[in-house]
């Protein structure tokens, strides 16, 4: 804010102007827009965040599901061994 203050003398009076103007808010609009911007970065944060627990979370499923599998494999290779030594149970 700027006040200006202006006299003007002549003879027989003196008037005085008194101006005060105001920022134009400017400083306003650019307070706005960096809390828009705050925002959407939290915003891209979070849901960036998310993706990842959903991949590692689907990607631990998967390897569970790989060793249950492996298991299953070693379990049938032990039972046609034993079917092949010792006969059929």
């Amino acid at each position: 804010m700027a006040d200006e203050t202006h006299t003007d003398t002549r003879p027989g009076s003196t008037t005085v102007i008194h101006e005060t103007r105001s920022g134009g808010g400017a400083g306003w609009v650019i307070a706005l827009v960096l809390i828009v911007a705050l925002v959407a970065g939290i915003w891209f944060i979070t849901q960036n965040n998310r993706s990842e627990v959903a991949k590692n979370n689907a990607v631990t499923a998967a390897v569970k599901d790989v060793g249950t599998a492996a298991r299953d494999v070693g379990n049938a290779a032990q039972d046609a061994a034993d079917n092949t030594t010792n006969g059929p149970r």
